[in-house]
């Protein structure tokens, strides 16, 4: 396994780490989850990522309990939680978003689901228009001294909202948020390679992307249709597919000008795409899914395909999603 710094924090992740997304407590039940888990951390992997909005909690407890069943270290893995989106279907405001409140509150109950005592990163899932930063930073820098959370950060949230909330902690001496959680494939890039560029250096900003294969699209399992056990295809995904297959029907051509490249290396769609992700020195960690073994196996092989990435093949990937 690699291992890279969390931005410019003394913390150090697996580049490939393992996330509950869509699977856990769905398309993955405790047998399951316990292989996928023993198999990460078998491999290095030591960053597992989890929220409670995830399956509403259900993924948390179902990660919580297999982490009970492996007795893994405690100081051999990292474990995350996000909030802002809640953990019950129709929530009410206190039971959402980024108030004092919630972030406190939701913070207990992640760490009763995951059954740890402490969240080794703890992340704002999106920015929250009803509460103010500073008072969604001071809510963190409380945790943090209480020792109930280790490190902070944000996901998907706009470069400006993410200078704001450091101004804020650095004029009140509190805890700055270190990581930032976006979409990053190779036909999702703008955000991460553009509007985040000033951040990295500025503000020691690391990455922990998601979403590598863009739902799988990259895998290239979708070039000759919907297989019927794929993700997209399953019961309450529509939303998924419309956005992933339907809304944008020429990612699939530039998806298929990928496979020549992959054929020429020997190695897999899936494998090419993540490998791709971690060239980018600002992407701390990949965060894979996986719903068998097989897929975590063949994922976790873009490690070797990373050194045969040389500026011809990248220019070949370039060419292709162009």
């Amino acid at each position: 396994m690699l291992y890279r710094r969390l931005g410019k924090s003394g913390l150090q992740l697996s580049a490939l780490s393992f996330g509950a997304w869509v699977t856990f407590g769905t398309q993955v039940g405790r047998s399951l989850a316990r292989d996928l888990l023993a198999m990460a951390h078998d491999h290095g992997i030591n960053f597992f990522d989890n929220a409670e909005t995830y399956n509403n909690g259900v993924a948390e407890t179902l990660m919580g309990d297999v982490l009970a069943d492996l007795r893994f270290p405690r100081d051999s893995y990292c474990v995350s939680s996000k909030v802002y989106f809640g953990a019950v279907n129709n929530p009410l405001p206190t039971q959402r978003g980024l108030s004092r409140k919630h972030v406190i509150e939701a913070c207990h109950q992640a760490l009763q689901r995951l059954r740890v005592e402490h969240l080794d990163l703890y992340f704002c899932h999106r920015p929250d228009p009803d509460t103010p930063i500073a008072e969604t930073v001071a809510a963190m820098d409380m945790l943090v001294r209480q020792g109930k959370v280790l490190y902070w950060g944000t996901s998907e949230w706009p470069a400006e909202a993410i200078i704001e909330a450091h101004q804020v902690a650095r004029e009140n001496h509190m805890t700055a948020p270190v990581m930032e959680q976006p979409q990053y494939n190779l036909l999702h890039r703008e955000r991460v390679e553009r509007e985040y560029a000033p951040l990295y250096d500025s503000y020691g900003m690391g990455t922990t992307i998601w979403s590598p294969l863009a739902s799988g699209l990259l895998s290239g399992k979708y070039n000759e249709g919907l297989p019927a056990d794929a993700r997209l295809s399953q019961p309450g995904y529509e939303w998924l597919r419309e956005a992933i297959l339907e809304n944008d029907p020429a990612r699939l051509d530039k998806v298929r000008r990928l496979v020549p490249v992959a054929q020429e290396l020997g190695v897999s769609m899936a494998q090419l795409a993540v490998a791709w992700c971690l060239v980018n020195p600002h992407v701390s960690t990949v965060m894979l899914g996986a719903s068998k073994l097989e897929q975590l196996q063949q994922n976790l092989g873009a490690l070797d395909v990373l050194p045969r990435l040389t500026g011809d093949v990248l220019r070949q990937i370039e060419q292709a999603v162009a």
